[in-house]
């Protein structure tokens, strides 16, 4: 006798970059392998669906891009259902931490035989998210996308954002605690990541990994913003750290403040604002995934930016 199919709840975001993918081919795939999709009505709210139907299906689908599955978040740590990625958007960057197939019917085809890994989140002010939260221009470049100009150009966006930001960045000063020690710097930005990619094609680390149990933090402390274009190469490597001008550690809780209130994008989205507590919550959720990446993603476009941007990077001291 055949084994009853898995019951899968499965959202898909109709407005993420790649939300109208086929999903009648994605459906036939997943029961060929053995999945049974529940589908919720259109529009419907992702975190009720997955609260109202947590007792009634083995995992949850989530078609989307990283914005989506920061959202899911809190409902899936609720529910301890373990969650399967459909990449949809127009980064995502999760996806990429997790050497998950890019195409999404190939990421349907790898999940019927897929095994559930035990991932970290990181946390900040009561928001979870997979990949990286930042203050300064990052959070200033999230507040300058919008869902248009990323499903109109894809990545590219966010290099045409960027360009518009870095004219009007300034440099302000921020208060770190982190393992006994306080530090007051002035910077562009700093970010606390969880996973490894991060800002559709950036590396939080060359060691990051979504499941090492830590955080790893950065501080941009350049005079000019023509120095963040030729450390675009080494952001993209993750090799940032070892620049004179690049404050990094790793810690599992960091406090930052400000002297008055920034904003503090979570996975693209602006989701709090300083003072800003940040911690990681080692293995709480379970992901379908490859055997954990450690070292460079196979899709990693750290060769294409050195090639547009040479630069040394001289080790701090």
């Amino acid at each position: 006798m055949s084994a009853a199919p898995r019951r899968a709840l499965l959202i898909c975001n109709a407005k993420a970059r790649n939300g109208g993918s086929d999903l009648d081919e994605i459906r036939r795939i997943l029961r060929a392998g053995g999945i049974e999709p529940v589908e919720p009505p259109p529009d419907a709210d992702c975190r009720a669906e997955i609260r109202k139907h947590a007792g009634a299906v083995d995992l949850v689908i989530l078609g989307g891009g990283d914005g989506t599955m920061n959202f899911a978040a809190p409902a899936l740590v609720e529910t301890g259902l373990p969650l399967a990625i459909l990449p949809l958007g127009t980064a995502n960057d999760l996806a990429r931490s997790l050497n998950l197939p890019p195409d999404p019917l190939d990421a349907a085809r790898f999940i019927p035989t897929a095994e559930a890994r035990p991932v970290d989140l990181g946390w900040v002010n009561g928001h979870y998210y997979f990949n990286v939260a930042s203050i300064g221009f990052s959070a200033e470049l999230a507040g300058e996308l919008t869902a248009e100009s990323k499903k109109t150009f894809g990545v590219l966006g966010y290099a045409v954002a960027a360009i518009r930001v870095l004219r009007r960045v300034r440099p302000f000063t921020v208060t770190i605690e982190h393992d006994g020690t306080v530090e007051k710097v002035t910077t562009i930005q700093v970010s606390v990541g969880n996973g490894r990619h991060y800002g559709g094609g950036m590396t939080v680390a060359e060691s990051a990994a979504v499941d090492d149990g830590k955080l790893d933090f950065y501080s941009l402390e350049i005079d000019h913003w023509w120095r963040l274009i030729a450390l675009l190469p080494a952001l993209r490597r993750g090799t940032h750290g070892r620049a004179a001008d690049v404050r990094a550690f790793h810690a599992q809780e960091i406090r930052i403040t400000t002297r008055r209130p920034r904003p503090v994008n979570t996975d693209g989205e602006l989701t709090t604002h300083t003072p800003a507590h940040f911690k990681v919550f080692p293995k709480i959720l379970q992901v379908f995934a490859p055997e954990p990446v450690r070292g460079p993603s196979s899709f990693d476009l750290g060769t294409l930016g050195s090639r547009l941007f040479p630069t040394s990077e001289a080790p701090r001291p």
